[in-house]
């Protein structure tokens, strides 16, 4: 598995809806891209000017909201990944 590094966090997309608030059955090309994923790994976080990792505000397990276009695909035993900066992260479900 990879570990982010600074404030990154390595995410797992949850899937798209397949079906819309009406119950219509989308097809693969109308299925908005997933903006919710897991997180799988957390980096230490921003370096404070002792050069001491601060930390982020998210855990591994947290089911979080990302910006629409933010992260970086990655491809890991063939399963894909978003590496993402934590200030893309908008909202933790809780």
């Amino acid at each position: 598995m990879l570990k982010p590094l600074g404030a990154r966090v390595l995410v797992q997309r949850l899937e798209a809806e397949e079906k819309s608030a009406g119950g219509i059955i989308l097809p693969e090309a109308a299925q908005e891209a997933p903006r919710e994923g897991k997180v799988v790994a957390v980096g230490p976080g921003e370096l404070d000017e002792n050069g001491k990792p601060m930390g982020v505000s998210v855990k591994k397990g947290d089911i979080v909201i990302y910006a629409s276009y933010g992260g970086t695909e990655v491809k890991i035993d063939g399963e894909e990944y978003l590496i993402i900066n934590e200030d893309d992260i908008l909202a933790v479900r809780e």
